[in-house]
């Protein structure tokens, strides 16, 4: 074969791998943004296949695929919503699987705020708690399950300031609207660190489990990237990675 026989033939497989190419439509809960855009790139990277990821809250992602979203694949907060859209038909059956579980921590920008044992909280020497949803964000309805355990709901109530996610939460701490928020570990991590400000986490019995499933939607059922990404994300590297980011597994 000559050598421009050869580079003929290399261009039409290149092509050839860009037809077989396709694109996976990923709602994914907002605790979850970071480390899934680095499991995205590694993704596109090793397969051809494209990503394109939509980041929001949980409960809001819920109403859109009852209401013909166009997702493929669903990484939520928690596990329960999964779970009822594999029950309603919206979901492939057999295809829900536990890819993380979160921590909750309490967090400000400011590394002088928050001590180690959260006594912060009932010290009450701020102005602002901001938490998300609890009605939308498992991490919001966690926030408020560790208040109730510490006796403080009530006390901190004048000062809540919830966020439609716990993007949005970690926003409002981030730019110091709020003192302190209730956010998740792994918006707070780099590399296993902390990458700013003070944090308290969340000790586990304070609230129920943040179990967080991913599922296969039906309109994903017979789209290839969405089939690969699934399987991507049960490998041992790509379980390293979450946790490095905090999550258990």
């Amino acid at each position: 074969m000559s050598i421009k026989q050869l580079l003929n033939a290399v261009a039409l497989w290149a092509l050839s791998g860009l037809a077989c190419a396709d694109t996976v439509q990923v709602a994914v809960a907002a605790n979850f943004a970071a480390p899934m855009r680095s499991i995205a790139a590694i993704f596109e990277k090793t397969t051809g296949h494209k990503v394109d990821l939509i980041v929001g809250s949980t409960g809001k992602f819920y109403a859109q695929v009852k209401s013909g979203a166009p997702f493929d694949l669903f990484l939520s907060a928690d596990d329960s919503t999964p779970a009822k859209l594999e029950q309603e038909g919206l979901a492939v059956q057999g295809t829900r699987f536990t890819y993380a579980i979160g921590r909750l921590v309490l967090w400000s920008a400011n590394p002088a705020v928050v001590d180690s044992q959260g006594k912060v909280l009932k010290q009450g020497v701020f102005n602002r708690l901001a938490i998300a949803n609890p009605k939308v964000a498992p991490y919001g309805a966690a926030a408020i399950e560790t208040l109730g355990q510490l006796g403080l709901q009530d006390a901190v109530a004048p000062k809540l300031v919830t966020g439609e996610s716990i993007g949005q939460t970690f926003n409002f701490v981030s730019t110091g609207n709020a003192e302190l928020g209730f956010v998740a570990l792994s918006q707070v991590l780099e590399s296993g660190k902390l990458k700013s400000g003070s944090v308290w986490t969340v000790p586990a019995h304070l609230h129920q489990p943040i179990i967080q499933d991913a599922v296969l939607l039906a309109r994903g059922k017979d789209n290839p990237a969405a089939l690969a990404l699934m399987a991507l994300l049960k490998t041992d590297r790509i379980k390293a990675l979450i946790r490095s980011y905090g999550y258990t597994l």
